[in-house]
């Protein structure tokens, strides 16, 4: 059995917690309150800022010429042509290009990306793989679950979203992932497995967090 398949039935619980959070279901459903994706999409940016930054470390440590070439095509798309999506789709919301940049991390944004960069840092690039697969994953299983039941007519930007995250181009990365993984880790010990099974299952935990986070809009206490 490939790595990923076994992943997929060690993360199947806190997958699934992901699928029915109520942040998730919301944007599906329409019943959303906008402060709570607001706050998602500012904390999003502050996200996929340091994301390219452990994009620019794949294409640093990539095995060959090919791998290399599609973790900086994808870097290069994030950076200019995600980050601009995003910001244009902000202010669909009244979110400006100051606001985004204003925004600062989260105590869950904060400890998400320092797990990612930590790894990146001090890992190989089947670490890297392994921590990036769980957000690029569950976002094209919940733009297509919540696509399959239907777009919430109630609230167009979220339909907006939806489609984003249900386009066959971003299904594609996400099955990109899994099979570089998969070769990667084709001859990987069971210590080694279980160690990225660990990394792994800590992604999908904090992937969970971040949508709990957004729901919450949570602040720094003190």
């Amino acid at each position: 059995m490939h790595l990923t398949a076994q992943l997929a039935q060690q993360a199947k619980t806190v997958r699934e917690r992901v699928f029915q959070h109520p942040f998730v279901t919301g944007i599906g459903d329409g019943t959303l309150p906008l402060a709570a994706f607001r706050y998602y999409m500012c904390q999003d940016y502050v996200f996929l800022l340091e994301y390219c930054r452990v994009l620019a470390l794949a294409v640093a440590k990539a095995d060959n010429v090919e791998t290399m070439g599609r973790f900086a095509a994808l870097l290069h798309a994030t950076l200019h042509t995600e980050m601009a999506l995003h910001r244009d789709f902000a202010a669909q919301f009244g979110i400006s290009v100051a606001e985004l940049e204003a925004t600062q991390a989260a105590p869950g944004t904060r400890s998400y990306t320092q797990h990612l960069l930590t790894t990146a840092y001090a890992g190989t690039l089947t670490d890297i793989v392994t921590v990036l697969l769980p957000c690029m994953w569950d976002y094209s299983d919940i733009g297509q679950r919540l696509a399959a039941q239907g777009l919430p007519t109630s609230q167009p930007l979220y339909s907006a979203w939806i489609e984003t995250y249900a386009a066959s181009e971003f299904g594609d990365l996400a099955t990109w992932l899994r099979t570089l993984l998969d070769r990667l880790a084709s001859d990987a010990s069971a210590l080694e497995q279980a160690r990225l099974t660990r990394l792994f299952l800590e992604s999908c935990r904090y992937e969970y967090l971040f949508w709990d986070m957004a729901y919450r809009q949570d602040t720094w206490p003190v």
